[in-house]
């Protein structure tokens, strides 16, 4: 979901990554492979131990060290904060990065990106390194805060108290009264944003964030750029690669945005994407008989169940944590950071079954994960990231008459997750900076092989982005391959197939055959 709802908000999450677009304040586009940037490419970085992260980034300890006791360094590097003008003022990028194991077999450089956009991938790579020991023998790993992002001059639009109050505000407004209520609070965050980062919300955009990945990999010492993204990640890349496209390595696109798409049409693929995943996980629990917790002998008697409770949360939250409570809106964006991965049904299915008895605490917790909300209280700054590169990104502006008369479509694809879909339409008609595009241009013609994998279950970033993606990269170039499984992503799915074709691509340099599928 766009940002400025509060549904559906995380690195890797819903309509969020979809309303991207291919241009930003720094202007330009056409397939380049130098920058004129005052040799920002050749500066040296300086490591030096890893500290905790910041608030912005989503806080806890500093990353723990890595098998074998080695350990996490990071640094910062210069880049111009306005392509247009590379002898202005500059932003400072916040790198990560673990050496590779085996230094005299080195490949170079493998660079991550989470996907959001407005994800850290300062906290994300430690998080999930043990995913890529095998990778790491032969590559440093390296991850990144974008532009505006956690530990990189991060965007900033409202505290922590009022934050808590906005995402528990009603997201589908039912009548005039309520839908000035929705205006009013869409144009409160815009102008929370301006005040706080308004110098700066023109140039937080995707191309501007490809750019800084060309100085990152001269930095790094790379003669091309190696590259595993995921969900907008896969954007990114597919930016990167059409700017740059004689500087691309090995590169991975797992949890494939469609780059056909606008953000209407990408908001609609994720109604009917969490649609399905819904589908699946009910019909699961109803396989599973007397064991699930949820009633009904059908999947449609869950999904019944379901918009009952969710009626029942509209009229009357619930009681969850602390003096917080569980609204309509929170419990929705609970249910959809449940059903990014199968591993989460069955926190899905507690949420929803205590939430029936009263308690909304496991739901509005998933839904805190999804807004990036700690323990303690504190939000990262992902929300605010991610309105500012999806709305610098897409010029689309949609009225509210605009947005109420596609409101049926969008119930029609999903009776649960529809609304809150097509409200979300609205999400950057406040927004004080204009929008570039409206889907990017990720076409590569000279590009080296690009792995481009699809998910058939994934709710976020539906199945057949993957062959627009493969098709628009251009003959060649984009190689796709498809895992038949749920949930958003395939490489940390626990497919052997896929982590096997990934692996022997980016290690060995062996390009799996196009149309190669995994169960």
């Amino acid at each position: 979901m766009p940002t400025s709802t509060p549904l559906l908000a995380a690195a890797t999450a819903a309509v969020l990554l979809v309303t991207a677009g291919c241009s930003d304040g720094g202007g330009g586009s056409g397939a380049r492979t130098t920058q004129d940037t005052r040799g920002l490419g050749v500066q040296k970085l300086d490591w030096q131990p890893c500290p905790a992260p910041s608030e912005a980034e989503g806080g806890g300890p500093a990353p723990s060290p890595l098998p074998g006791g080695a350990t996490w360094e990071c640094s910062f590097m210069e880049v111009p904060r306005d392509y247009a003008e590379p002898d202005g003022d500059t932003f400072e990028i916040a790198l990560i990065r673990a050496k590779a194991k085996d230094q005299s077999k080195r490949i170079g450089s493998l660079l991550f990106n989470f996907g959001g956009p407005g994800g850290s991938g300062i906290s994300a790579l430690p998080s999930m390194a043990k995913d890529y020991e095998k990778l790491r023998e032969r590559y440093d790993l390296v991850s990144f805060d974008p532009r505006g992002v956690g530990r990189s001059e991060p965007v900033e639009c409202a505290d922590n108290r009022q934050l808590d109050e906005y995402y528990a505000q009603d997201a589908t407004p039912d009548d005039a009264k309520e839908e000035a209520a929705y205006t009013d609070r869409l144009r409160w965050y815009a102008s929370g944003c301006e005040k706080n980062s308004g110098d700066y919300l023109p140039y937080v955009g995707t191309t501007n964030a490809a750019r800084d990945m060309d100085l990152m990999r001269q930095a790094l010492g790379d003669d091309k750029l190696h590259y595993l993204g995921f969900s907008y990640g896969t954007e990114l890349g597919g930016v990167y690669a059409h700017l740059f496209p004689k500087n691309v390595g090995r590169a991975v696109f797992d949890a494939v945005v469609d780059p056909n798409s606008t953000s209407e049409q990408g908001s609609l693929g994720q109604a009917k994407g969490f649609q399905l995943a819904l589908d699946n996980f009910a019909a699961d629990c109803v396989a599973r008989g007397d064991e699930c917790q949820l009633p009904g002998s059908t999947a449609q008697e869950v999904e019944q169940f379901i918009i009952g409770l969710l009626a029942r949360l509209e009229k009357k939250p619930i009681p969850a944590s602390g003096d917080r409570e569980l609204t309509q809106t929170q419990a929705t964006n609970g249910m959809a950071q449940a059903l990014y991965s199968k591993e989460y049904w069955p926190l899905l299915e507690q949420g929803l079954d205590e939430a029936d008895g009263g308690n909304g605490a496991l739901l509005l917790a998933l839904s805190d994960a999804m807004n990036g909300r700690n323990q303690e209280g504190q939000y990262s700054n992902i929300q605010a990231a991610n309105s500012a590169v999806n709305c610098v990104d897409s010029k689309e502006r949609f009225s509210l008459e605009q947005t109420k008369a596609k409101l049926p479509e969008f119930r029609k694809a999903s009776p649960v997750f529809g609304d809150y879909l097509g409200w979300g339409l609205m999400s950057c008609t406040e927004w004080p900076v204009p929008g570039q595009s409206e889907h990017p241009d990720v076409s590569a013609p000279g590009a080296a092989p690009i792995l481009v994998i699809g998910n058939t279950g994934d709710p976020a970033t539906p199945y057949a982005g993957a062959k627009a993606m493969a098709e628009q990269l251009g003959k060649g170039v984009g190689i796709e391959m498809t895992y038949r499984g749920q949930g958003h992503g395939a490489y940390g799915s626990g497919s052997a197939c896929v982590q096997s074709a990934v692996d022997k691509y980016l290690l060995d340099g062996v390009v799996p055959a196009a149309g190669t599928v995994c169960e």
